[in-house]
């Protein structure tokens, strides 16, 4: 039975995690108005799906360090206990900081709940050793990597895109308006008339998407980056689902009735329903309010969290995909000055807040369950 119940937590927690996350990889697309909504979550979700599959085969590394060896002693990661505690109390953190439209890690929640249901055993539970060197520190350099990463990649860019004499030109709305108008009519009277007209509106940068004009070895610019900002997102979907997935299926290794590979497809099933059902209001977040962007400006964002994502997966380094995408996007902004930095401030504050909230959270469920 507790083992039915720890399932159904994971799937929970798989579930805000997709809500959190998935869309986190297409942000560019929506906030560069490359794409539309639908289109970009649609996106986001095949290529999660894809990444999540991948897992199965390439991230035996994550599955073995999110198992909490190493980090609490085996007597407890043994227990469906103690990881149903640790799995409601992250879902819990991360589906509120969802509702509330703050993009925060999974990966913090997970660190936060294996320590605070470990620490009520006692201090000695924790090994603060492994937490600070194997869990901390790639959590707190990742994002700061991210942003000289995405601020790099973005440069570099720009630099090629000006030696190639590629240019931006901006979109100007002409249209027919219907205006109502006061027509003379004999006697001194007037009447109101409805009375088609031309109008011309230029809008703010953030309104009017910019195109690119020119060539880049024989291709049309715009059509080639529009490409390349396709495929560079659903990189950064397929390095999402590849860490965070096993991170998640992790806590089902202790059900020895349940495949591994079962408990995979499940979380990737989870987070797919998730990121289609419950990701607007960080999707407005992660797309709107972190920087203004164009498509090459996502482009290099883009680049730089999926090589920094699929690289930690590879050598088995739990950074957070939030972390560094946010870093990247913000690493863009400061380098084109349209960063938001209040938007930026909330948002470290909700990294803080997440590791402390969902171990507190954990703690208390985990005590309840060994008082019951």
């Amino acid at each position: 039975m507790m083992v039915t119940f720890l399932f159904i937590a994971v799937c929970f927690l798989a579930y805000s995690n997709g809500a959190n996350d998935n869309f986190k990889a297409v942000a560019s697309l929506f906030g560069s108005k490359t794409a539309s909504y639908r289109a970009s979550i649609g996106w986001a979700t095949i290529a999660n799906g894809a990444g999540s599959i991948a897992a199965i085969f390439f991230a035996e590394a994550l599955l073995k360090r999110f198992s909490g060896k190493g980090l609490v002693p085996d007597s407890l990661t043994a227990q469906p206990e103690f990881l149903l505690a640790v799995a409601l109390g992250t879902g819990v953190t991360v589906i509120l900081a969802t509702l509330l439209g703050f993009p925060v890690s999974t990966t913090h929640g997970l660190v936060g709940g294996l320590v605070g249901a470990g620490l009520i055993t006692g201090p000695q539970a924790v090994n603060f050793s492994a937490l600070g060197k194997n869990f901390i520190f790639p959590l707190i350099f990742s994002p700061v990597i991210a942003v000289a990463a995405g601020a790099l990649v973005y440069s570099l860019m720009r630099m090629v895109r000006l030696s190639r004499g590629i240019d931006k030109e901006l979109c100007v709305c002409v249209g027919t308006e219907t205006q109502v108008i006061p027509v003379a009519r004999p006697g001194g009277i007037f009447a109101a008339e409805m009375l088609p007209h031309i109008s011309v509106t230029a809008d703010r940068l953030s309104v009017c998407r910019q195109r690119y004009v020119g060539n880049f070895l024989g291709f049309n610019a715009c059509k080639l980056v529009d490409g390349l900002h396709f495929l560079s997102a659903g990189g950064v979907g397929f390095a999402r689902g590849l860490n965070d997935t096993p991170k998640i299926a992790a806590l089902l290794l202790v059900a020895k009735g349940i495949r591994i590979e079962f408990s995979l497809l499940a979380v990737a099933i989870a987070m797919g329903i998730g990121g289609l059902l419950n990701a607007k209001k960080v999707a407005d977040t992660m797309a709107n309010k972190i920087t203004e962007m164009t498509p090459g400006q996502g482009l290099a964002a883009n680049l730089a969290t999926s090589f920094l994502v699929t690289t930690a997966s590879y050598h088995g380094l739990p950074v957070s995909t939030t972390h560094v995408s946010v870093g990247s996007l913000f690493g863009i902004g400061m380098a084109t000055r349209q960063a938001h930095y209040r938007t930026m401030r909330n948002i470290a504050l909700s990294w803080v807040i997440t590791l402390p909230c969902a171990a507190t959270l954990s703690a208390v469920i985990y005590w309840i369950l060994v008082k019951v």
